[in-house]
């Protein structure tokens, strides 16, 4: 993606796409370019009273982080712009929505295995990358999976990533490719194309987090912080004993048992119970044992180092047997995806070209309308509310970092 000039006087934002604690996601495009291909933009208010302390702090790690991705299954950062007020940051629009919304608009509110494995291989080719940044994603959950506009996913919202000393892994020995096999696989009629506005994205609140005070491990391995969202959180988190990559392959343990079966395994009546089950209950399985299901149970050991992927990483999960034929190397390759936004989709109808607001002044009227913002403990905005079938994901803030 080609970088842009971000000058947020010259950018018209077509829609709000999302709201949060670390700020807004505006759909934008240059008035002053003729192309105007729109992109997203997150921007920050640094002079809002109701914004959190550290959202100045995670929105330039954020950045920090983007700036330095380069890989098909992960935002490029196309621009930045900050002034005494804003701090924004340019990413390209992913027009086909988040894996909770694609998920919904199933029949039965799941996926086929052969779709989990086709968005599981590319969620851990770009965990793999990450990692072998040193950078342990800790936020993966179906709203952070975006659907870019050829049907590959990205992921997004590094804020709650971290930094951590890479442990040395062996190299991964995988079988020559057979020669028979053709390059490109079409799989185009895995998932009706449906378009993805119409379920609301569900809102996820982050909360207080419980501080977490036990020193760090010697070897600069592991973090303290309590951090992720609730159904997502591993256990060795919850425990506060510290943890490094493994809870990225927790979480996606926990991504893959949700787009099976539509819902997450340790989901409690609140927050004290959730974690209760997270540290305690195994994860139930429906029928008979499937290399998918063994995938998953492997995912969600509760001791990390006992989990798949803890002692050599992706390269050990890529060798399990759910990923069986699978050839890493051309995942790019597929030019016919599960799903691939129309341009007949609403994601794609923005606005009339004409129209459009000013994102400085949108920001300036919500200092002075006496109902904007709303207060941390008010409802969410209704064109940001779930639908009655969704549900809330609450993360837990960073505590250190």
């Amino acid at each position: 993606m080609d970088s842009v000039e971000v000058e947020v006087e010259k950018l018209r934002a077509l829609k709000v796409l999302g709201k949060g604690a670390m700020g807004t996601v505006f759909l934008v495009e240059d008035r002053t370019k003729s192309t105007k291909a729109p992109f997203a933009l997150k921007v920050v208010d640094k002079t809002c009273v109701h914004a959190k302390l550290d959202a100045e702090r995670r929105a330039r790690w954020e950045i920090q982080v983007l700036s330095k991705l380069s890989h098909p299954f992960l935002p490029s950062l196309m621009g930045t712009f900050e002034s005494p007020q804003l701090l924004a940051w340019a990413l390209p629009y992913c027009p086909g929505g988040d894996l909770n919304v694609l998920r919904y608009h199933q029949t039965d509110r799941s996926f086929s295995p052969a779709v989990i494995r086709f968005y599981v291989a590319e969620i851990l080719c770009a965990l793999d990358h990450l990692h072998s940044m040193g950078i342990a994603y800790r936020d993966l959950k179906p709203e952070n999976v975006l659907v870019q506009h050829n049907g590959h996913v990205t992921l997004t919202d590094f804020d709650l990533s971290r930094k951590l000393t890479l442990r040395p892994v062996p190299p991964l020995s995988l079988p020559p490719p057979d020669p028979r096999r053709k390059h490109r696989r079409n799989f185009s009629r895995w998932i009706p194309l449906l378009p993805p506005d119409g379920l609301k994205k569900a809102k996820s609140a982050r909360v207080s987090p419980v501080s977490r005070r036990r020193p760090s491990f010697s070897n600069g391995q592991r973090s303290n912080s309590f951090v992720g969202t609730e159904e997502y959180v591993s256990p060795e988190v919850v425990r506060g004993d510290g943890h490094e990559f493994s809870v990225d392959w927790w979480a996606l343990g926990i991504l893959m048992y949700e787009m099976l079966y539509g819902t997450t395994p340790f989901k409690g009546k609140n927050r004290k119970e959730t974690f209760r089950n997270v540290l305690t209950k195994p994860p139930e399985f429906v029928g008979q044992r499937t290399p998918l299901t063994d995938l998953i149970e492997k995912l969600l050991q509760k001791d990390p180092t006992k989990r798949l992927g803890y002692s050599r990483g992706a390269a050990q999960i890529k060798e399990h047997d759910f990923f069986r034929g699978v050839q890493w190397d051309l995942l790019t390759e597929v030019f016919r995806p599960p799903f691939i936004p129309s341009r007949d989709c609403p994601s794609f109808q923005f606005s009339d070209h004409n129209s459009g607001f000013d994102i400085t002044e949108y920001f300036q009227n919500l200092k002075s309308s006496p109902s904007l913002p709303p207060s941390p403990s008010s409802s969410p905005s209704p064109s940001l509310s779930p639908s009655p079938s969704s549900r809330f994901k609450k993360n837990l803030s960073l505590t250190e970092f």
